[in-house]
């Protein structure tokens, strides 16, 4: 048995050791606050004074600064030697990593659940899992009885150490250990119990029975009482009486803890010191004082419990106070993990063990999401750069210098806020490249009215700003109120979108009304400039836009009978396993395969509930064809009754699928050697060891879920589970002397072995150990390895549909809200909504008719995939809504401006409105439509279906706001006994008689 010594101590001298000393000196704070608050007005000022415009000064200076703070954390990151990419962190679908989600074991909770109860939890599972505070991890409350927990970066060794963390309950106890000579009655009263508890005649508890954590024999010394019994595993195990303090109020439990820290005992072995706090030290001096040694040297023994198991049960020399040292032997992951879980305290409720929800990502395809998304910044960026200086000339550098500054500031904040940059995220970054130009394109467009209607330079560039500001403002205010909103409800991923879109929309406002203004005027003002040449693709028209209202709106009607038919016909296909529960699996083949074909063959298997993604590692040429990632509505609930889990399940139905065909999944097969026999010592408990050698590079965890899964499967002779509980072993690497791959990525191949050593405690025999490892043999040879496997929980899939729906809706009445609030007219706002609803049903169908035709010849042709409705594709239809409504209100705006102080509303003054803002709404929808068409093609699978809704989105939000909004609208103000309408009768009779 292990045992526990207890002293007195001071906390000076570790305190002092664990300080560290500042790696920033105070002058180089000073350096830096000058380089950034000072330095850049200093240089406003030179460059104002040499440009011979001193009242820039401030204007310039204000420019530079807002530019130095943006590119601060990408200087400092490359100023100490490191990838100024360390600035920005990103989520797991970027960097890899895992998102699980844990409920509450309401069955075992004595608690009743709230607010703050589950607030308790979320700050307990934080320290435990990031105590020192700097990790990149999130954990929050999601519904009333879950917690989210993220961990970027995370590999599935990690994984595993987090749910054990995560979901131990970390009590720790002390009480006496009962003995024959102190504890008479309590001893009789034990030995005649049926159950474990001792209860007095109040029914409080006053002794019990503990299971000792150690499989060393106790030491029955002092009189102290100890009885042998069976675990449910079969396996044999000790257990202590120990004495229960009956008052709550003077148990002494971890609460009254105030820390712990690692030390080393009287010989130098690892232990861990701890510090009680006032109350704490108290009831621990009156307890150990209680209990010192009597006159005739008998001892009394203090048991420390660790979830409720006797860890040590060591002597009481004399009276401790507040401080005292735990001693064992423990090895250094023990130590740290069991500081972690004494410095969280207890959890207030329990949690299920394993996760409802499980999403994670393999740094690998994390790495090649990354690669995909900035090739697909870059090439969009080029795009839009060329595309606007070959248009708009010098108007074109100067929108392109707002966008570069405009990338940088919204770089530079989410560095700052230390937001997460998500995959939805970075198709957000590419979004705000497009809708960025969009605010230039609207004051180009004014700059050239002003001009032809004979205005001069400086005054076309004074009314441009001026006539396009409130424009702007009203544009984006609505596309802000979008991402508010995406924020407060969103996921994790769909919050890095909504965080990035509404960065990139005030970032763009800045840029195009404060920096496009300010070079306009000092270029106009040095006259380095005398006339803005700009293309012109759409020229003066005087299309009747209202006349062919009929057309569009039956055939607005028929795309939408359509695209809903579709949407029904194939009902909850349209749903990804986000919103209807399921599993998410990658997997690999030895050779490149045909996508259809490998879809056909798992179609059989799977009974057609399945979606199927080809990816491509940018960074592993030979990867195109051989992995793949499928989506199945199958979960662990569909399995219960059979005690399989659902990644069991996958495995089996593709060897199903593949067996005896030409596809050949890839396999690690395995051989073992000798199980051989271990002798106990303090180093190394009895037990057994063996060998394992695989044919390819396999992490720890793997191996150990592997065996886990088969001795679980070892049954007794009637048929029960023979090991309930799983013994404890441990899995490590054996490549000593074996030269590793130097050309793995190490992000990616860190742990990963071909040859292992596990180790066994006594309780699993070695017969059974041979039984399991050979099963285990032959389930390696005949399945895939899965490198990822990702569960979704039916009843957390249903909140994520509520929680969208919720969106969507309170999206559209904060919009009417804010259009009624600015136009002073219900119907304004009435109108956009009814053209974003359309523009919803449009979208809506044609991602279902887009899933319908990729089986057909034109889903390679033109990319189609089977898409599903997932979180980031709600992001896209809420950015559609955003986008159409921006749109929508450049319309109405110039409606409005038209239409002056007269009553009336007439189709000639909406059509006159549309074709002065065709050309506009032409150049937003191509340039926006490089950006999307860029995404859809090469922005790689992860963001494939939401760069399709985004693309459809471009073509039906244009085609909206001309023939569905506007229509709209004149049909809601000249409705029936409305005073418009009366006004628009008269003004429409006044101008036919003129006509005349």
């Amino acid at each position: 048995m292990t045992g526990i010594d207890f002293h007195s101590a001071t906390l000076l001298a570790q305190e002092a050791t664990e300080k560290a000393p500042s790696g920033v000196s105070a002058v180089t704070i000073i350096l830096i606050l000058l380089a950034v608050f000072v330095l850049p007005f200093i240089l406003g000022a030179v460059i104002s004074r040499a440009l011979k415009l001193k009242e820039y000064s401030q204007k310039i200076g204000l420019v530079l600064f807002v530019a130095i703070v943006a590119a601060t954390p990408f200087i400092w990151q490359i100023s100490h030697g490191h990838d100024w990419r360390n600035a920005i962190r990103l989520g797991i679908d970027l960097a890899g990593g895992s998102n699980m989600v844990f409920e509450v074991d309401q069955g075992k909770s004595e608690k009743e659940l709230s607010n703050e109860v589950m607030d308790q939890m979320v700050g307990a599972i934080g320290r435990r899992i990031n105590p020192s505070g700097t990790e990149e991890v999130t954990v929050r409350k999601v519904g009333q009885s879950r917690i989210e927990v993220i961990v970027p970066g995370a590999d599935t060794e990690d994984v595993q150490r987090i749910k054990s963390l995560i979901t131990r309950l970390g009590s720790l106890e002390f009480d006496i250990v009962a003995n024959r000579r102190d504890h008479p009655r309590e001893v009789r009263l034990a030995m005649e119990a049926k159950g474990k508890d001792v209860r007095d005649n109040e029914g409080r508890v006053i002794a019990s029975w503990r299971e000792v954590s150690s499989d060393e024999p106790f030491s029955t010394d002092d009189q102290m009482v100890v009885r042998p019994f069976t675990r449910k595993d079969g396996s044999q195990g000790q257990e202590v009486l120990v004495i229960i303090e009956p008052n709550e109020d003077r148990r002494i439990t971890g609460k009254y803890l105030v820390r712990a820290r690692q030390s080393t005992d009287q010989n130098g072995a690892p232990a861990v010191a701890f510090t009680f706090n006032a109350r704490g030290g108290t009831l621990f001096s009156q307890l150990t004082s209680k209990n010192r040694p009597s006159k005739d040297g008998f001892h009394r023994h203090l048991a420390v419990l660790l979830d409720g198991k006797v860890h040590s049960a060591p002597r009481l020399i004399d009276t401790i106070g507040s401080e005292g040292q735990i001693t064992g032997n423990f090895t250094q992951k023990e130590i740290t993990d069991l500081l972690n879980v004494l410095n969280a305290g207890a959890l207030e409720v329990p949690l299920k063990p394993e996760p409802v929800s499980e999403f994670s990502i393999s740094p690998l395809l994390g790495v090649d999401v990354q690669q995909k998304g900035k090739q697909a910044i870059i090439i969009a960026a080029v795009a839009v750069i060329v595309f606007m200086l070959i248009y708009y000339r010098f108007s074109g550098l100067v929108a392109n210098i707002c966008l570069t500054l405009n990338l940088l500031l919204v770089m530079g904040a989410m560095s700052f806020i230390n937001a997460t940059f998500t995959l939805p995220g970075l198709a957000g970054l590419v979004l705000t490249i497009g809708m960025a130009v969009d605010a230039n394109v609207l004051i180009f467009e004014r700059i050239r009215e002003e001009k032809n209607r004979g205005s001069s330079l400086r005054m076309a560039i004074n009314n441009g700003f001026s006539r396009a500001f409130t424009t702007i403002v009203d544009a984006n205010l609505t596309t802000l109120i979008v991402a508010v909103v995406l924020y407060v409800i969103g996921t994790d991923q769909v919050r890095g979108f909504a965080v990035t879109l509404f960065i990139g929309i005030v970032m763009s406002m800045f840029t195009a009304l404060y920096v496009g203004r300010l070079i306009f005027d000092i270029f106009e003002r040095k006259r380095w400039i005398s006339d803005l040449k700009m293309m012109s693709i759409v020229g003066d028209t005087s299309i009747d836009f209202l006349g062919k209202r009929m057309i569009t709106g039956a055939c607005s009607v028929a795309l939408i009978v359509i695209g809903m038919g579709v949407v029904i016909a194939r009902g909850e296909e349209n749903l990804d396993i986000d919103f209807t529960g399921g599993t998410m699996v990658t997997f690999e083949f030895e050779d490149q395969q045909n996508i259809d074909e490998v879809r056909a063959s798992l179609q059989k298997a799977f009974n057609n509930s399945i979606t199927l993604e080809q990816l491509e590692l940018s960074n592993d040429p030979t990867s195109e064809g051989r992995f793949f990632r499928l989506r199945t509505t199958m979960n662990d609930a569909d399995l219960e009754n059979s005690g399989q889990k659902a990644a069991d399940g996958i495995r089996e139905k593709l060897n199903e699928a593949f067996d005896g065909t030409d596809h050949k999944l890839r396999k690690v097969t395995m051989d073992f050697g000798e199980v051989k026999k271990l002798t106990g010592s303090a180093d190394s408990p009895a037990g057994t060891e063996v060998e394992l050698t695989f044919s390819g590079d396999l992490k720890p965890s793997t191996v150990e879920t592997y065996l886990k899964e088969e001795i679980a499967k070892i049954k007794n002779e009637d048929g029960s589970d023979k090991y309930e509980r799983i013994p404890e072993f441990q899995v490590q690497g054996a490549n000593a002397g074996e030269k590793e791959d130097e050309t793995a990525d190490a992000s990616a191949e860190a742990a990963r072995h071909k040859k292992m050593v596990a180790q066994f405690g006594p309780d699993l025999s070695a017969a059974d150990l041979e039984t399991a490892l050979a099963e285990m043999k032959t389930v390696m040879a005949t399945t895939a390895v899965l490198d990822e496997v990702n569960s979704f929980d039916s009843s957390v899939a249903s909140e994520m549909q509520e929680s969208a729906l919720m969106a969507m809706l309170i999206s559209l009445v904060a919009i009417v809200a804010y259009i009624w609030f600015r136009f002073q007219r219900i119907t304004f706002g009435l109108a956009a909504v009814v053209a974003l609803v359309h523009d919803v049903l449009v979208v809506l169908g044609l991602v279902a008719l887009g899933a319908y035709l990729s089986n057909t010849a034109l889903g390679p042709l033109m990319g189609l995939t089977d898409f599903k409705i997932n979180l980031p594709m709600i992001a896209a239809f809420l950015t559609i809504v955003g986008y159409s409504l921006n749109d929508t209100i450049v319309v109405f705006d110039r409606i409005r401006e038209v239409r002056g102080k007269n009553p009336a509303l007439t189709t000639s003054m909406v059509n006159e409105s549309l074709n002065q803002t065709l050309s506009r709404t032409l150049l937003t929808s191509l340039t926006t439509l490089i950006v999307v068409l860029i995404l859809y093609a090469i922005g790689g699978e992860g963001i494939h279906g939401f760069a399709y809704c985004l693309v459809l989105g471009v073509f039906v939000g244009t085609y909206s706001s001309i023939f569905i909004a506007s229509p709209v609208l004149v049909w809601l103000m000249n409705r029936p006994g409305s005073a418009t309408a009366r006004a628009t009768q008269e003004s429409e009779k006044q101008a036919s008689v003129s006509n005349s």
